[in-house]
């Protein structure tokens, strides 16, 4: 059964990775886009701002929810290193139950904003809902609660081989 977590975990985590660079990725092509179409052709599109700002923010809490599995979060540590075993594990834990209210805060709220804002349409694009552009929030908590609930159940996973990359291993470095 733990395996089967893993490997489903591992298969969220790169989709989860997948979709943040792809968030980068588009963004880096629209933005420059949108500034050709405005100083060189003197037509300014529309769409292009609004577009990237909605994948910052799929970028933001998808890749947010990634990094957390990672372990790649910043992390002031100056007291808890010099606390004893003992303290250093209750205060990790408290630390991951705090991260599920977070995720439960995140999931409940932003899925009653994605509901409350449905039937609105955004004024630069009128074909998207006001909801779909929230609908990043709840996404990334569902997402970061699992894999907090798998760091509190199974361990830190941030060593796997599918979330760790050595650029000096893959490339036969020394």
């Amino acid at each position: 059964m733990k395996s089967i977590v893993l490997r489903t975990n591992d298969a969220l985590y790169s989709a989860c990775i997948w979709i943040a660079g792809l968030s980068v990725l588009t963004m880096s092509l629209i933005i420059p886009w949108g500034i050709f179409a405005r100083y060189v052709l003197g037509t300014g599109s529309s769409w292009p701002e609004p577009v990237a700002i909605m994948l910052m923010v799929v970028f933001t809490f998808v890749g947010a929810a990634a990094s957390y599995r990672a372990g790649a979060h910043m992390a002031v540590a100056m007291v808890t290193d010099r606390l004893p075993d003992g303290a250093r594990r209750a205060a990790a834990l408290l630390v991951q139950l705090l991260m599920v209210g977070v995720c439960l805060f995140m999931t409940y709220y932003g899925t009653k904003l994605c509901i409350t804002t449905w039937k609105q349409f955004m004024a630069s694009l009128p074909s998207v809902r006001v909801g779909v552009s929230y609908a990043p929030i709840p996404i990334g908590g569902v997402l970061t609660l699992i894999f907090v609930l798998e760091k509190l159940v199974l361990g830190d996973q941030s060593q796997r081989k599918v979330v760790r990359f050595d650029l000096e291993e893959s490339e036969g470095a020394a």
